[in-house]
């Protein structure tokens, strides 16, 4: 007999994501699923009265399972309902009729080197000079220069023109942005000039945000003003504040490469430490008086959903914030022994609240590394008892310090050894995500989370206490005559430096760590969404193996193996054969890649080397999902093994003509011709016939050129070094003449595969 009522959370949860999952991905068709949902739970619970008076297993599991059932449907509807997109007046319901708008900034601005990036909420729409009430998100970017000030939460802006609908990834591999932003409501993207929006009022739509928002800001301004150095200063508030904006790039790939991203981001160490501290605190001072477990509970929750207040409220800090009022809570009725139901009741919480957090990497990695913590670091640190081993090399005949110190070394490396373990058992939760998310694996997150994660602890700790002090001085300061700030400002300052030197040898730790161990870091991983379902579930055989040594589990993990070892056997059949050349879209670049099975050769014809952010993000991800082995990057064709050839032109050498027409670069690979233009054509030149035509930097051409010296056929692409007014100019003339064109910028990169790679 199954019993239901042990731990239902456990049960429900799961089945509640469950139906969000389906309906993210098969439920954009589905009909209207609310009034469905509530006959199943009207009859799950004629159900469960049915099955309690019978008292009958048979029917007892029979009305668990609708009651999964009804759970699964909540989840779809709750998500189906979420949906703003399925509004009538939803941004989409206007397309291209939009003139201008006017919305609301609904988020803290996003600050990077050239923009701010930041979200709109959309609240009217201009169509046909007539104002009509709309709903729907916009994520903006505007440029960071002189005279653009940063936008503010609140600020109501009214900007013409209208939002272009999120693109799809415009590379093989590429992140899915739209996808990303379709989770958080937001389905549309522009970018806006300077003379294109005017900020009409202050109208924050909610105003506590608004005030969380000013007083993080105002707790920034205090690192801002003791810390000195730039780079102690950023980690310091992005690992108190959770702002990051002054992270440079070389700080958080050396986060990245040892696995310590998570300690820049406020979330459930920093809840956590603090509530361990206060917890620590009430215990030592009050831990005898009456009521103690109830009236330190409250102070508990006063004291972390202040620090949730002061860091600005965002998803990370309230994510943490409410798994620990559940926990506490739970601690405080007498529920510590079902903390998984506890966890369970938490995340339903927060998915019947926003059922787009099931897609959120945070909140996945969070409960994930929560429930390992809880279940895994006890067992693993049973595998060895330290304290044991140290306590029993103590003698009655050794001197007192010779006692002191096998008692003391014993104790330090019992929590070396629980810290080990707390490493290990996150890592085993994680792992599937990390791969499947970020494509790589450091093999030294142990050797820098050891390390980085209590002298972090502690700089969290010093860094509270100098906003507390802080605090104190400014309060007693105004009661004071001006000659005593400086004396007030003494203990803020020394604290601020204890905060900064921490900070620094936090920091010199990771980057020591991150060359030291460069080569520990297991890159350019792909695995798809069922390889990692199907790891969790042989980490989840595994545990269970070991926790009931039955032989089934073991074979379970045998048939999740070879399932996995069978998709990634598919994978690598279907990417072995695979020949196409690719144009790729990057920003006012030109790039080709030349692909054959698991060897790609990248070229950029305009003889200037790609950045290394340009070929992370833009190459990089195609790379991993291909696997490729073998890969080379081309500048100019220099070095390139795919032969090339330029097309004689005798007015090039006529010294009469201004305009000179700029050579014509012809490729042949694998049967493929393709032609590379970046000037003017000259109707002089020998004609050549070929597939493919890239156009590059807004080349000088006419379609009657084109047919004379290329053929009618060819296949016209615009590579991303063109200007948007060239392209539309030029598309229509050339579809006017027959041609097919195709522009990557607007339609992601052109793939087409050599005539070669037809045969068998």
């Amino acid at each position: 007999m199954i019993t239901w009522a042990t731990f239902p959370f456990v049960r429900y949860t799961p089945a509640l994501i469950i139906g969000i999952v389906a309906y993210l991905y098969f439920g954009v068709a589905w009909p209207e699923l609310w009034p469905a949902t509530v006959g199943l739970a009207g009859l799950s619970m004629a159900a469960i009265f049915w099955s309690v008076r019978q008292r009958q297993p048979a029917l007892t599991d029979a009305a668990g399972v609708l009651s999964l059932l009804t759970m699964v449907a909540l989840g779809a509807t709750l998500t189906q309902r979420a949906t703003q997109s399925r509004r009538a007046d939803h941004l989409y319901r206007f397309a291209d009729k939009v003139e201008c708008y006017q919305a609301v900034v609904d988020e803290a601005t996003v600050v990077r080197a050239a923009t701010y990036a930041t979200t709109l909420r959309v609240q009217a729409v201009r169509v046909a000079g007539r104002w009509l009430a709309a709903t729907g998100g916009v994520r903006v970017s505007l440029p960071r220069v002189a005279g653009i000030a940063q936008p503010r939460y609140g600020e109501v802006w009214l900007i013409r023109g209208r939002p272009d609908v999120s693109k799809l990834p415009l590379n093989p591999g590429e992140f899915d942005y739209a996808r990303y932003l379709e989770y958080r409501q937001v389905y549309h993207q522009q970018y806006i000039h300077p003379d294109q929006y005017r900020v009409l009022r202050l109208e924050p739509p909610n105003y506590f945000v608004a005030l969380s928002m000013q007083a993080a800001a105002q707790l920034d301004g205090v690192f801002r003003h003791y810390i000195t150095t730039k780079r102690e200063y950023a980690i310091a508030s992005a690992l108190v504040l959770g702002i990051k904006d002054d992270v440079d790039l070389a700080t958080k790939q050396a986060y990245t490469a040892t696995g310590t991203t998570h300690i820049m981001a406020v979330s459930g160490l920093q809840v956590g430490l603090l509530f361990a501290a206060m917890s620590w605190l009430l215990r030592v001072l009050f831990g005898r008086a009456k009521g103690f477990q109830l009236w330190s509970a409250l102070v508990g929750l006063a004291v972390i959903w202040s620090y949730a207040f002061l860091t600005g409220l965002s998803a990370s800090v309230l994510r943490a914030t409410v798994m620990f009022t559940v926990i506490i809570i739970g601690r405080a009725l007498g529920r510590q022994d079902s903390i998984f139901n506890t966890l369970g009741v938490a995340a339903f919480g927060l998915l019947v609240w926003n059922p787009f957090l099931v897609a959120d990497v945070g909140f996945q990695l969070s409960f994930l590394a929560v429930l390992s913590i809880v279940y895994v670091q006890p067992r693993i640190a049973r595998w060895v008892d330290v304290e044991a081993f140290f306590y029993a090399r103590r003698r009655p005949w050794q001197a007192k310090p010779v006692q002191w110190a096998w008692r003391g070394s014993g104790w330090f490396l019992d929590k070396v050894w629980q810290a080990v373990a707390l490493s290990l058992a996150a890592q085993v939760a994680t792992f599937g995500l990390g791969l499947y998310y970020f494509h790589q694996f450091p093999l030294s997150f142990l050797f820098s989370n050891l390390v980085a994660v209590p002298i972090s602890s502690g700089a969290v700790y010093v860094g509270l206490a100098l906003l507390g002090l802080k605090g104190i001085a400014a309060g007693i300061g105004a009661l004071l005559p001006a000659g005593a700030a400086w004396w007030l400002d003494l203990l803020p300052r020394f604290v601020a430096w204890l905060f900064e030197w921490m900070v620094w040898a936090f920091n010199e730790y990771i980057f020591l760590i991150s060359r030291l161990m460069a080569d520990w870091v297991i890159r350019d991983i792909h695995v798809s969404a069922l390889q990692t379902v199907l790891l969790f579930g042989l980490i989840g055989a595994f545990l269970a193996w070991l926790n009931t040594r039955h032989l089934g589990w073991l074979r379970g993990m045998a048939m999740v193996l070879l399932f996995y070892a069978g998709s990634r056997v598919a994978e690598a059949r279907a990417v072995a054969p695979t020949e196409e050349f690719i144009v790729y879209s990057i920003p006012r670049r030109s790039a080709v890649g030349f692909w054959q099975g698991a060897a790609a050769e990248f070229v950029t014809p305009d003889s200037l080397p790609l950045t290394e952010t340009e070929r992370t993000y833009r190459l990089l991800p195609g790379i991993i999902r291909r696997a490729a082995q073998r890969t080379a990057y081309r500048v100019g064709w220099r070095g390139s093994t795919v032969p090339v050839q330029r097309l004689a032109d005798r007015d090039s050498a006529n010294p009469r003509l201004y305009f000179k027409p700029g050579p014509v670069v012809l490729a042949r690979w694998r049967g493929l011709r393709i032609g590379f233009v970046a000037n003017r054509i000259s109707p002089a030149i020998q004609p050549a016939p070929i597939d493919v035509l890239v156009l590059r930097r807004n080349a000088r051409i006419k379609p009657e050129t084109i047919a004379a010296v290329f053929g009618p056929q060819v296949r016209v692409v615009f590579d991303s070094s063109c200007k948007i007014w060239y392209v539309a100019r030029q598309d229509s003339l050339l579809r006017a003449h027959g041609f097919r064109t195709w522009d990557v910028t607007a339609q992601g990169a052109f793939r087409c595969p050599p005539p070669l790679a037809a045969r068998p």
